[in-house]
């Protein structure tokens, strides 16, 4: 027996050294099998880890778990289908997560890795010995605790191992019934008693959700934006102890473009119509958008090319002035409650103004043709001489300049031309939006906006650029309407966001963060519940440190909570009361030991 645990130790010491070693040489995409019906992955450093919240490591670790793909079963009792109906909000999808071990094979690879990492285990004949990394091992919570991970980390003294912390990590719930939640002093005496501790330390975590992005109707995809709060303060009084004003919080932004309740939802679509364009562009193929308005595209450009013929008086830019202040353009379009922050530019050139009658009313390619065979003619003809901002790039633009001097180029309007013609100057209105609203409201300079609004890239990439200065007018939004955020949380927010965009591509899932003084949001929570509370209990310093965590949380702790815990969360919900919020109940303990 002890020579088949022997042979068990080797064999996964030398399964987790290879996955190691290749991790050195750069982090293997893919688990590594170990045995049948086990796989291993590794975390990189610096990477994210599941166990964030219940081990501060930031090294490498070993992850083991069931090899395959979690399944639901469809085997359910017919008296388990209300209850399963109504937690299934709580968990994880069909397939969606890792699967995890039962708790008796996760405490044999636990036994086995602290047998090959003791260095008095000679007769196991490792050559040359290597610390590994942590590992922690998902587990199914089948035990009486509910334990959901076990972990084993080496302690080190220089490159010698000295001994194994042993992390074990249980879960419960979800329940409204507080009194299965834990009393702050009882857990310090036991902590205390565990460790043999005279003086303990007491730090509180809680997070809120401050703004949350809820299905709407007539859709079927679910919006992820979120924006929440973490907060962390020191000496925490009590269980679900509202944080103090002097707590250190950070506020976490997820948003995703296009939410029609949005105050700039209108820019939204504009910058739809410019995508669509700039797909038909690349492909050659234009999915052509329901026309906004009912009057046809060549009716609207007539309309402003005979307005234009009948004020015509030398280059007066006050008459075009006023014509811009009588196009109905998306950018008013915007939410009376951020006028101030976002207005309507009163300076629309021709172009700019063409752009906002055509993008509502052009349904097909021929429209284009004619809408731009009418204002070439009438160019041509002298019969217009529109005013246009210096500097502007497009097509059209060079056309309107070069009928100033009664020479213009000959431009045949086939193939893919007329497309890029209303591209460009689309691109050259919402550049001009977006560079307006920054720099009016004191956020950015031109320099800084310089990357976004560049002519020196191809049409497709201005595109893209053009769409990060929307996400980030996006969150401007939402943190200036919802949150009232002034310009000193404002500024250092949009300083992030365009030194992230100027080094990454498009990320509407990226979570942007911005530390802030926990009193600036505090209204928002003060009187809410939290999404997760914790307390973290420590004594001990370096090596010697030991940590007890007592966590509440309103959805699942860990990914692998799925059918496996079916029974474990229906025996625990409280008489379906859903008046008070419903928390899962997590507990993470440790033990050292020290080898001879």
């Amino acid at each position: 027996m002890g020579s088949h645990r022997h042979q068990a130790a080797l064999r996964l010491y030398d399964c987790l050294l290879q996955v190691y070693n290749e991790g050195n040489k750069g982090i293997p995409k893919d688990p590594f099998p170990f045995e049948a019906d086990v796989q291993v992955h590794l975390i990189g450093e610096g990477c994210r880890s599941p166990l964030e919240s219940f081990w501060n490591g930031n090294s490498m670790i070993f992850i083991m778990q069931k090899a395959g793909h979690a399944e639901l079963t469809d085997q359910m009792e017919e008296s388990q289908i209300d209850d399963a109906t109504y937690i299934s909000e709580f968990m994880p999808k069909k397939g969606s997560g890792p699967v995890a071990l039962s708790v008796t094979k996760g405490k044999q690879l636990i036994s086995l890795y602290t047998m090959a990492q003791n260095p008095n285990m000679t007769h196991l004949k490792i050559s040359k010995p290597v610390v590994l990394p942590p590992l922690w091992v998902r587990c199914d919570s089948s035990d009486p605790e509910h334990i959901c991970w076990l972990g084993a980390e080496p302690l080190k003294n220089g490159d010698k191992i000295t001994g194994i912390s042993f992390h074990v990590v249980t879960c419960n719930g979800p329940t409204a019934d507080k009194t299965c939640f834990a009393n702050l002093e009882d857990l310090k005496k036991a902590h205390k008693f565990r460790h043999r501790s005279s003086i303990v330390a007491t730090k509180g975590f809680a997070q809120y959700e401050l703004i949350r992005s809820t299905t709407l109707e007539d859709t079927v995809v679910e919006s992820e934006s979120n924006i929440y709060v973490d907060i962390t303060w020191n000496i925490v009084d009590k269980i679900l102890q509202t944080p103090p004003l002097t707590a250190v919080a950070t506020l976490n932004i997820r948003l995703e473009s296009g939410d029609p309740r949005s105050p700039v939802f209108q820019l939204h679509r504009e910058l739809q119509f410019l995508l669509v364009l700039s797909e038909g562009l690349k492909t050659g193929v234009t999915d052509w958008p329901e026309p906004l308005v009912a009057e046809s595209a060549v009716e609207l450009v007539k309309e402003l090319l005979n307005d234009l013929k009948n004020k015509l008086d030398g280059f007066n830019t006050s008459v075009h002035k006023n014509d811009a202040e009588k196009v109905q353009c998306d950018s008013a379009a915007v939410d009376s409650s951020i006028k101030s922050l976002f207005s309507e530019r009163g300076d629309l050139d021709f172009a700019e103004q063409l752009w906002c009658k055509m993008r509502r009313s052009v349904a097909s390619y021929q429209d284009l043709v004619e809408c731009f065979t009418l204002i070439i003619k009438s160019l041509e003809h002298g019969e217009i001489q529109p005013w246009i901002h210096q500097g502007s790039s497009s097509l059209l633009s060079k056309l309107i300049q070069q009928s100033y001097r009664g020479a213009m180029e000959a431009i045949s309007l086939s193939g893919v031309t007329p497309i890029q013609m209303l591209l460009e100057i689309g691109l050259d209105k919402m550049k001009k939006d977006y560079v307006s609203c920054f720099i009016g409201q004191e956020l950015a300079t031109l320099t800084y906006l310089d990357y976004f609004i560049s002519t020196s890239v191809e049409l497709q990439e201005q595109v893209h650029r053009i769409q990060k200065l929307q996400h980030m007018l996006e969150i401007l939004v939402s943190c200036t309407v919802f949150l009232h955020f002034k310009h000193e949380n404002l500024f250092p927010l949009m300083q992030s966001c365009i030194k992230y965009y100027k080094e990454n591509p498009l990320n509407e899932k990226h979570v942007f963060q911005l530390p802030i003084r926990s009193a600036v949001v505090n209204k928002f929570y003060q009187n809410d519940h939290a999404q997760i509370w914790r307390v973290e209990i420590n004594s001990g310093h370096g090596q010697k440190e030991v940590k007890t965590v007592w966590q509440l949380s309103t959805s699942p702790p860990v990914e692998h909570m799925t059918s496996n815990n079916l029974e474990v969360l229906c025996d625990t919900t409280v008489n379906g009361n859903t008046e008070e919020s419903m928390y899962f109940i997590t507990m993470a303990n440790c033990s050292q030991v020290h080898f001879a």
